[in-house]
């Protein structure tokens, strides 16, 4: 079967789906991967065909000043952005690839609102993989206006509900208890191991090691955070791994003491298995990321969802989360050296971490596999391909 997987925006919309496409190509599917022109190299590298829904950003991203996180501005960047802008244009040109490619079916992560009109278009069914972890941030009164009025453009029959999100399988690799109880998964959903395999036991040294991260969206958005927070765990008697993204040289963070090493990028399924703290702006792919390897996390959302996942680990003790305008050096360092010598939030991360290893692998054996029946065009390519 060919199994077209496609995603909007960067990394933490791509590596959710990267252990799923690799199980079903080791199953033998025909297996290619669509997004940003900006994001070929990163699915080239991880070992897909890759096909580009839009050119690539070849302009230096600017940086910009910190803000104070606004739950209304975060609603309106992914109304406008994701809803609007980018649906239109994957909305077109996943159809196009489709109609060239020919997948059975689509696979596109839960903010690709236009691959999944364009599945519509073409008569395929398509999974959604979830990519917003405590899943409060998306809903529909967010984005149905914007999405009702590109179904219309396309001449698709109204959809009042918004059954096109979960009208398909919705593949959630997000352990369950850490999804907020007020927003429950739709009856479709299927929840999976974000990794492939549960990781091996945790090889920590006895001098803690600390990975911190701001991601690689709102990296550039934020101040003088980075120098903030590495001055504060410069100053505990532990290994600080820190990775800046693609756009900052870590020279502009200035000479830093030896237990604290800057990079601009260390892949996290290398460093979380022997780290003791994560310290991140909350994005879904760090945290659920260090709850499978059983890691806690000091939290400093920054915008989107990230406040929304900051809020799940705080509930659950794994978390402790801290404002990004106003944590000096000295708060950050109290923080992260109450829970480095506090059990509590370790153990805790440990019972979430044991509820994801008994979840099922992103298997492609599942009889989604062969989706529901196919409701093909009336003319056209895939009208004339023949049945699988």
């Amino acid at each position: 079967m060919r199994v077209l997987f496609t995603f909007v925006g960067g990394n933490g919309h791509f590596q959710p789906l990267v252990p799923i496409a690799r199980s079903a190509a080791a199953a033998g599917h025909t297996v290619a991967i669509a997004g940003s022109g900006s994001m070929v190299k990163a699915i080239e590298t991880a070992g897909f065909p890759a096909y580009a829904t839009e050119p690539a950003y070849d302009g230096v991203r600017p940086r910009l000043p910190l803000l104070e996180p606004d739950q209304e501005r975060a609603e309106q960047e992914a109304r406008e952005i994701f809803a609007r802008s980018e649906a239109r244009k994957h909305a077109e040109a996943t159809y196009e690839l489709g109609r060239e490619w020919m997948p059975d079916i689509l696979v596109c992560d839960e903010m690709d609102f236009g691959s999944m009109i364009a599945a519509e278009r073409l008569g395929i069914p398509h999974a959604s993989v979830l990519v917003l972890a405590a899943g409060s941030f998306l809903r529909k009164e967010i984005v149905g206006d914007a999405l009702r009025v590109l179904r219309d453009e396309y001449g698709l029959p109204p959809d009042p509900e918004l059954e096109m999100l979960s009208r398909h399988l919705v593949l959630s690799p997000v352990p369950p208890s850490f999804r907020h109880p007020g927003f429950p998964l739709p009856a479709t959903a299927r929840s999976i191991r974000p990794l492939a395999t549960p990781p091996l036991p945790a090889a920590r040294t006895r001098v803690p090691t600390v990975y911190f991260t701001l991601g690689t969206e709102f990296n550039t958005e934020s101040g003088d955070l980075y120098s903030r927070v590495l001055a504060g765990l410069s100053q505990l008697p532990i290994t600080t791994v820190a990775t800046v993204g693609e756009h900052i040289d870590p020279a502009e963070l200035g000479p830093q003491p030896p237990n604290i090493r800057v990079h601009q990028y260390v892949p996290q399924d290398e460093i979380l298995p022997s780290c003791d703290l994560v310290v991140s702006h909350g994005g879904s792919g760090t945290v659920i990321g260090a709850l499978a390897h059983g890691v806690p996390s000091l939290l400093i959302p920054l915008g989107a969802d990230q406040p929304h996942n900051a809020e799940r680990c705080a509930a659950l003790g794994v978390g402790v989360v801290l404002n990004p305008v106003s944590a000096t050096a000295e708060i950050v360092r109290t923080a992260a050296s109450a829970m480095l010598t506090d059990p509590r939030y370790g153990r805790a991360a440990e019972a979430i971490q044991r509820e994801t290893a008994t979840l099922p692998g992103p298997n492609p054996r599942y009889r989604y596999w062969s989706g529901q029946p196919r409701s093909e065009p009336a003319s056209g390519p895939l009208a004339e391909r023949r049945a699988y």
